[in-house]
């Protein structure tokens, strides 16, 4: 039976928001959200690909916000200060033969520009961010684990089932991971698979180091990571903390 198009554009505009809220879903999470089979969410997505209201990735899509969100390299340059500060913050951290997982972001990236500036040797140091991997791969006594995935171009990440799968097989003494918004209830970030990587992260490291910007503080995204715990501690450059609960 031939569906009425006013349920197929009601349909559509619903996974283009669901995209929108968290940037990059897989078909087989679209059919599961809203109950349809793959062969439907395919048609929805080419549609609006079409539609240039998204971009078709192998098994999924972004949202159309993948190409308004800057650069890995434009976003390198904003707040460095600040930046340069939470790493050096969360340096002081890091003790050589620790195995060290480091989530993308460019606050976490200036944390990988300081360990091959102090000599904290050996480390490991495990991450789905190709510009950390590309940074400490030359580093004497740093052994560097890429894990695999898709690549999302503008956040310069790797993400999907590939990457969370590798990333519970290791236990880290040390987690550094940035995030879009720390308020009193915990963690939020808004790409469902960097968040999902995120947890399986948490599951399996002793402490974590929440680096994020005082632009952060108080605020929340769609998606909510984790509440807080005593292997949390947060590393901001905010004066005010009052908006926030750390350990």
């Amino acid at each position: 039976m031939r569906v009425p198009i006013e349920i197929v554009r009601a349909r559509r505009e619903r996974v283009a928001r669901l995209l929108r809220e968290n940037r990059y879903l897989g078909v087989r999470d679209l059919c599961a959200r809203l109950d349809i089979s793959e062969a439907t969410a395919r048609r929805d997505l080419a549609a609006l690909a079409e539609a240039k209201r998204i971009t078709r990735t192998h098994g999924g899509a972004l949202a159309d916000f993948n190409l308004r969100f800057p650069s890995f390299q434009q976003r390198l340059t904003l707040a460095a200060a600040g930046k340069r500060w939470i790493a050096e913050e969360a340096v002081v951290q890091v003790r050589a033969g620790m195995t060290v997982y480091l989530d993308a972001g460019t606050t976490i990236y200036m944390l990988a520009r300081l360990l091959l500036e102090r000599d904290i040797r050996p480390l490991t140091v495990v991450t789905a961010s190709l510009p950390v991997a590309d940074l400490l791969a030359d580093g004497d006594g740093i052994k560097v684990i890429l894990v695999g995935g898709e690549f999302l171009r503008r956040q310069s990440v790797l993400v999907g089932k590939t990457t969370w799968r590798t990333l519970g097989g290791f236990a880290y003494d040390l987690a550094a991971m940035s995030v879009e918004g720390v308020n009193a209830a915990g963690l939020w970030n808004t790409q469902a698979e960097i968040t999902r990587a995120q947890r399986t992260v948490l599951r399996r490291a002793r402490r974590v180091l929440v680096c994020v910007d005082a632009a952060k503080l108080g605020r929340s995204a769609p998606i909510f990571l984790a509440k807080w715990s005593d292997r949390l501690t947060l590393i901001t450059d905010a004066a005010d903390r009052s908006l926030v609960k750390s350990s």
